[in-house]
């Protein structure tokens, strides 16, 4: 009989690739404050379809959820915060452009958001008291989805997904 040997932390912390992370580049959704793991697995979905990254908070359930919702099986980008406020500062002083799908008075039509030249980090807020206040200071731009209907906002999953579409090119 074989013995199994089972990995250690160390074991796996050693077998990681050991050069920069390389992801597919300038366009990263930000659900920073998630409510439903439903949504981030259907815009992890949308992320691989625009060639998008997915930045998320470390929030217990959300593995689970990104697990379930990766109907693709195969691996995909997603970076893991701490603090959201500090992330966004951190992405910002490295030269990103931040985001905001919000409703504000300096909102820009989603007809009228052009698309991602450069590295663009798509902040959503959540579903129910939106993006920090704090955070939302650290917006460069912020987008509204107009609605004919009697609601005010869409979920996260359908909000995010329009948004990076149309950052990406492809709307």
């Amino acid at each position: 009989m074989t013995s199994v040997r089972v990995s250690t932390r160390a074991d796996l912390r050693a077998a990681r690739r050991r050069r920069p992370h390389s992801c597919w580049g300038h366009l990263v959704a930000a659900p920073l404050w998630p409510m439903h793991g439903e949504n981030l697995g259907t815009l992890l979905r949308t992320c691989d379809a625009v060639g998008a990254c997915l930045a998320v908070p470390r929030l217990p359930w959300v593995p689970e959820a990104l697990a379930r919702g990766n109907t693709l099986r195969h691996r995909t980008c997603v970076h893991f915060t701490g603090d959201p406020v500090r992330w966004l500062t951190r992405q910002r002083e490295q030269g990103a452009r931040v985001v905001g799908v919000e409703l504000a008075d300096e909102s820009i039509r989603l007809a009228d958001l052009p698309a991602a030249r450069a590295r663009t980090v798509a902040v959503l807020g959540h579903e129910r008291h939106g993006i920090e206040p704090a955070a939302v200071d650290l917006l460069d731009q912020v987008v509204e989805i107009p609605m004919v209907g009697h609601g005010t906002t869409l979920n996260v999953a359908v909000a995010g997904s329009l948004v990076l579409y149309k950052l990406a090119g492809l709307l």
